[in-house]
């Protein structure tokens, strides 16, 4: 998954935490996997992942 952050700022905020965990657990269960999600800036990105945020 991925999405931009207009500020610039690729910080992921609460609210995008919540709701990537959210997703993960809703996919899950059918066996769609979400390998990361990034949050894209003009002062470059955020991986979910990489921060281990999910």
């Amino acid at each position: 998954m991925a999405h931009n952050h207009p500020s610039g700022d690729p910080t992921p905020s609460q609210a995008d935490i919540r709701m990537t965990r959210d997703i993960v657990s809703v996919l899950d269960p059918l066996g769609v996997v979400v390998h990361d999600h990034v949050i894209l800036g003009r002062d470059g990105h955020a991986s979910l992942k990489a921060l281990k945020l999910i």
